[in-house]
């Protein structure tokens, strides 16, 4: 303590003293020498690979003529002691000796610390070692980070966790902002992988073996057995070394490392890594360099350089960040000074001394260029040791990258990589680079990994907590409904189909898990089950077991199981017996139905009967014969009885699809009336979940469940119309009331419910069909992996068989039929049959219409050839004029056929109906017979014609 006490006072008192530091002049010509500084912890992992590294690379500089021509470099270094009051005293004592930036610090806690120095005095700081997210460029502008973030190693975590699909994870870290800014970042990668940090062990700094056993002991209470182990690389092997006498570096743990581990082993001599026998099976991230000819020039050059000083550590990766760093620094400053800038340093208006202080704060100067040197480092592009050394808008480098190693004892094995490109994959980055990107988790895979106790099947990840406190399950407790889950003497004692699944399932887990049942509710009244769930949400309850429906709202805050029951919302509605009476054969047919039917019989029966008509014997006679016909083979189809025949085309096509229409009436009259003299009828006329709702009248819900939430937010449904019932008797008192006395018309309910309601009570039914489709499941907190266990064992019940041998033990009591076809039969009216009928009286009117069309054309055929039959009054006059003067022959002539004429026109519809009315045979024959008549009567004509011409002749000579 006396070392360390005049250490600090000479270290105060340089500070006490005013150093006359002159400023450097206005020149053309470049400066000779250029100081930076250097801030690192000599004595530690990183700091001893990263001071020959930087030495090398100042070495390296200065020998290259095309940068920083005729200017030499100088670093400065200053040891920070692991020290953060220290590391800030090293800080001041650079910025006295007017430095143009700084390299370093290795600590994230220091350089929170030295930041606000540098961003006063303009100073960059870059930094090859400081990797906390929290050191971000928008509160500390003038800080860059030349490694990469743990932003990106804690999602590389998380990829890791999601590949292997686990959920939950402990992290293990140093509580300091190192620490703690880590953690942080892989909180939030958990959560974009669905996954999260169940338990946070912090180690204080410093800490000694005894606090580290504490810390590693509480954790191993916890259920999650997936470590993530972030602290300092100088402290960090004794948490192996506690871990291991704890036995929990044993088979079934998982420990991944973030990068401080790659550090320890790659800068450890092959002689101490006998020591780390115990490390088996962890996975170790460690940041990606790729291979190159100057990488290997400079390990080369490096270890001839350690053997040269008798070093006896390795290098690491660390190492390679602070030689890239030396470099950026010397080119940003090359492009400074290139672009005409100047070193000069001014007085901070901001410090002065304060009367009586001895600190002498005036000596710490602006860098006047610190702004212009800042954006010159931030345009850094160059390829070196670990790759390309550029920043993107964040002032992150552009591809961070991780390798991924599988530790077994001594030696580590490369099981893949990981980059912010690409994900997890077994080729290297810099290959990936090339392609496009694709983090789809179907490409992404690693290697096989030998994990902790030389296993190499993947950890499940979590066991049950062995901090001997018992699963807290919640069991509802109702007053009815026993079956499903019933309560004993104590809450050890609870019962039911629901708890035998339970027990089942959790006998075919690989582990044992204690569960003390914890009853909700008096057993008086069904208690609230979303309550229940919120209860384990909010870590009241461990689990809830029972009847509870997997819904939506309930899957926010709750994991469930695989359903072990399916469970549907349905109606139930009382019936009553169809009371049978004496004109029960009509009721099939509404009164409308039988008078369309009737109409129709009869319409058919006509058309038939004046298609027939003219060529049936069968269809003619007197028109009391006629008439009795019509009606009798109407009627008489219904049986297929008519015993009438059609000939004609038309009234056979009629008839056909009239025997098809009859068929569908008889078929549909026998079904309704059957129903209607066997099942029951619905008491209130609900017949589904729509005429329900529209109804307005009340509806019963089980009191406690999420159907009066369904009903109330899905349906629209008043709450004035809901009301709630607890017991079955409840439910059966309700619906025998019905609306008018004060009951429901329905209840709406889970079919389980419904089921074992129905077998104590059969005078009602299940209404319409199942509107909803759930399943019953047991609840557990978000994420919980004995969710998913049980899923899997619930799974096994089903697959064995006794998930339906349970079910059958709880529900063989006796049953009532719940057959919707059963219950409800309705009259069946025209609005099912109109399409039918339709169609039959247009067959009928189509063909009539072609009866007339036809029965037009023959009757203007038979008038004509009645007109060219009958004797001509025209001809006789002429021929009694033969004697007699020519004039007035033709006159009389004329006159006896306009005669004939007249009453033709007269009578020509009587003569229709008469020829409608003739038998169509009868009318053949006589056109026949006037087609003969013609041709004989105009050969007479021209015998007579030629005999008056004569006469005539005769006459005229003796006239003469």
């Amino acid at each position: 303590m006396g070392a360390l006490r005049a250490m600090l006072l000479r270290r105060l008192a340089l500070l006490a003293v005013a150093v006359a530091v002159p400023t450097v002049t206005a020149a053309a010509a470049p400066p000779s020498e250029v100081a930076v500084g250097a801030l690192f912890t000599y004595d530690s992992t990183i700091g001893r690979a990263a001071r020959l590294a930087m030495e090398l690379a100042v070495d390296d500089v200065n020998a290259d003529r095309t940068v920083l021509a005729g200017t030499h470099l100088s670093l400065l270094f200053q040891d920070t002691n692991c020290s953060g009051f220290l590391g800030t005293i090293e800080a001041l004592q650079l910025m006295e000796r007017n430095v143009v930036a700084v390299i370093g610090p290795q600590s994230s806690g220091i350089g929170h610390v030295i930041s606000h120095v540098v961003n006063e005095l303009h100073v960059p700081l870059l930094s090859f070692a400081a990797t906390d997210p929290t050191l971000s460029a928008s509160e500390y502008p003038y800080f860059i980070r030349t490694t990469i973030s743990d932003y990106f190693q804690m999602n590389a975590v998380a990829s890791i966790v999601d590949y292997y699909q686990w959920k939950e994870v402990t992290a293990i870290f140093v509580d300091d902002d190192y620490g703690r800014g880590g953690v942080s970042a892989l909180g939030d990668a958990l959560a974009a992988k669905r996954a999260r940090i169940s338990y946070k062990a912090a180690i204080p700094p410093n800490s000694n073996t005894d606090v580290i056993n504490d810390v590693l002991f509480k954790a191993n209470m916890m259920e999650s057995r997936v470590m993530v182990v972030h602290v300092n690389p100088d402290t960090g092997m004794r948490i192996f070394s506690v871990a291991n006498k704890l036995q929990m570096m044993a088979s079934g743990y998982v420990w991944i490392v973030t990068d401080w581990l790659a550090a320890v082993l790659d800068s450890s001599m092959p002689r101490d890594r006998k020591d780390m026998s115990h490390l088996q099976g962890l996975i170790v991230l460690r940041q990606h360099t790729p291979e190159s000819d100057a990488k290997k020039k400079f390990i080369s050059k490096w270890n001839n350089a350690a053997r040269n000083r008798s070093i006896t550590y390795g290098l690491n990766s660390y190492g390679f960040y602070a030689y890239d760093s030396v470099w950026a620094v010397a080119r940003g400053i090359d492009q400074f000074l290139n672009s005409g800038q100047q070193i000069n340093f001014s007085p901070d208006p901001m410090l002065h001394d304060s009367n009586g202080s001895t600190l002498h704060l005036s000596t710490l100067k602006i860098f006047d260029g610190g702004e212009q040197m800042l954006q010159q480092l931030l345009l850094t592009n160059f390829t070196g040791l670990t790759g390309p050394v550029q920043f993107n808008s964040d002032r992150n480098l552009v591809h961070p990258a991780y390798d991924i190693l599988n530790l077994g004892g001594s030696e580590s094995r490369l099981i893949g990589y990981w980059s912010n490109y690409s994900g997890l994959s077994v080729a290297p980055p810099e290959i990936l680079y090339q392609k496009p990107p694709n983090t789809s988790s179907l490409v992404q895979r690693l290697h096989n990994v030998v994990w902790p106790g030389d296993s190499t099947t993947t950890p499940k990840g979590w066991v049950f907590p062995n901090n001997g406190q018992p699963l807290r399950v919640g069991v509802p407790i109702k007053p009815s409904f026993k079956e499903l889950v019933a309560g004993g003497k104590g809450p050890d004692n609870v019962t039911g189909y629901c708890i035998d699944i339970f027990n089942a399932a959790v006998k075919l887990l690989p582990y044992p898990v204690p569960c003390q049942f914890i009853t909700v509710g008096d057993g008086r009244k069904n208690p609230n089950y979303d309550a229940i769930i919120n209860m384990v949400a909010a870590n009241s309850l461990d689990a809830a077991v029972g009847d509870f429906a997997i819904v939506r709202n309930r899957t926010k805050i709750a994991e469930f199981t695989q359903p072990y029951i399916e469970s549907g919302l349905v109606i139930v509605a009382p019936v009553k017996q169809a009371t049978s009476s004496a004109w029960a054969f009509l009721k099939p047919f509404t009164l409308e139905m039988w008078c369309v039917t009737g109409a129709l019989f009869i319409f058919v029966g006509i058309v038939v009967w004046i298609l027939e008509h003219r060529s049936n014997e069968e269809f003619r006679g007197s028109p009391r014969r006629q008439l009795i016909t019509i009606f009798w083979f109407s009627f008489s189809t219904m049986f297929f009885s008519h015993r009438q025949n059609t000939v004609s085309a038309l009234g056979r096509f009629v008839l056909i699809i009239w025997l098809f229409v009859v068929l569908i009436i008889n078929s549909s009259y026998t079904a309704s009336l059957t129903s209607i003299l066997t099942v029951q009828q619905l008491a209130t006329g609900i017949t589904g979940i729509d005429s329900l709702v529209s109804s307005g009248l009340p509806i019963g819900y089980q009191d406690g469940k999420f159907t009066k939430n369904y009903l109330i937010d899905e349906l629209n449904i008043p709450e004035y119309r809901l009301v709630p019932l607890n017991t079955i008797q409840e439910y059966a008192d309700a619906l025998k009331r019905g609306p008018k006395d004060g009951g429901v018309a329905a209840i709406v309910d889970e079919m389980p419910y419904v089921e074992i309601f129905l077998s104590y009570h059969c005078n009602f039914r299940i209404v319409g069909q199942e509107f909803t489709k759930e399943g019953w499941g047991f609840a557990f907190k978000r994420d919980s992996p004995l969710a998913a266990d049980l899923s899997t064992a619930i799974l096994q019940l089903s697959e064995s068989g006794q998930l339906q041998r349970i079910h059958d033990e709880w529900f063989t009591g006796p049953s009532c039929s719940s057959d919707d076809s059963e219950v409800g039969a309705t009259r069946l009216g025209l609005g099912s049959f109109w399409g039918l009928f339709l169609a039959c009286a247009l067959i009928c009117l189509l063909a009539l219409v072609v009866f007339f069309i036809r029965i037009c054309w023959q009757y203007n055929k038979y008038s004509n050839s009645e007109a060219a039959g009958e004797p001509s009054a025209a001809a006789t006059a002429a021929a009694a004029a033969a004697a007699a003067d020519v004039a007035a022959a033709a006159a009389a002539a004329t006159d006896a056929v306009e005669r004939q004429r007249k009453p033709s026109r007269l009578g020509s519809f009587k003569e229709i109906i008469q020829f409608v009315d003739k038998k169509e045979e009868e009318i053949k024959r006589t056109m026949k017979r006037r087609l003969s008549e013609k041709d004989n009567q105009a050969a007479g004509s021209s015998d007579k014609d030629n005999q008056a011409a004569g006469s005539s002749d005769a006459h005229a000579v003796a006239s003469a």
